[in-house]
């Protein structure tokens, strides 16, 4: 790997960026494609393909037989409340791969007895999102039903672009959610990407249901998210 190539992909692991290394089996050459920028042809079909699955191999591209390395920040769910439907999701969210962390300034709720085995944080969100910030590789889960702890994260999420943003509460809620958000300046199309009542519709009833339902929703939005990638020739 060139000098060039290692220190383009410390800066992405260090910023949480997604990116890949590719190497021209030919040469030996290399160079590294970070997720974000624009990409055509085949090469940037290709290579946002492996930026969705994550998995790394060879391709040939326009005769030239290349290798795609990837490295992808690890997927975290951040959950805004210390309740019941928490519990039942962080043992399934470890089943799929995701780091997840707790977070919810009652004390009463947050306690390690309710929550052993996973990071809980009995702070304000705003406190703890200050010094940890949400990014494009995180989902966050709001399930509070208090506008006063739920509200500035589902904002800071909106703002930070993560990949799946969700909240509790009936019809009637996100309502009114919608109104103080829209009164914060954010547009439809920002609002409408958040998923409430949040997880996929499968008529789930109990905290374990709507677990269930609410970690299926994350997993689809991650592996189905839109991307727009840097690419072009290799070099």
């Amino acid at each position: 790997m060139q000098l060039s190539s290692l220190k383009a992909l410390n800066a992405a692991r260090a910023a949480r960026q997604a990116a890949i290394l590719i190497t021209d089996l030919a040469d030996a050459h290399d160079r590294v494609v970070v997720e974000g920028d624009a990409a055509d042809g085949a090469l940037g079909a290709e290579i946002a393909g492996r930026f969705r699955s994550g998995k790394s191999g060879a391709v040939e591209i326009d005769g030239r037989q290349l290798f795609l390395n990837v490295h992808l920040p690890p997927p975290r769910i951040m959950v805004i409340g210390a309740v019941h439907i928490s519990q039942a999701l962080y043992p399934m969210a470890a089943i799929a791969g995701y780091d997840m962390t707790i977070i919810d300034p009652r004390t009463a709720f947050a306690t390690p007895e309710r929550f052993s085995g996973v990071e809980l944080i009995a702070d304000w969100p705003e406190d703890v999102l200050s010094s940890r910030p949400l990014d494009r590789y995180s989902a966050l889960v709001a399930v509070t039903h208090d506008p006063k702890i739920d509200d500035f994260a589902i904002a800071a999420a909106l703002k930070a672009g993560c990949f799946y943003v969700g909240a509790l509460g009936s019809r009637k809620t996100h309502a009114k959610r919608v109104e103080r958000l829209m009164a914060q300046g954010f547009s439809e199309a920002e609002i409408a990407r958040i998923s409430a009542p949040v997880g996929i519709d499968i008529g789930a009833a109990t905290p374990a249901e709507i677990a269930v339902a609410t970690l299926a929703d994350v997993i689809q939005a991650f592996r189905r998210r839109s991307l727009s990638v840097a690419g072009g020739e290799p070099a």
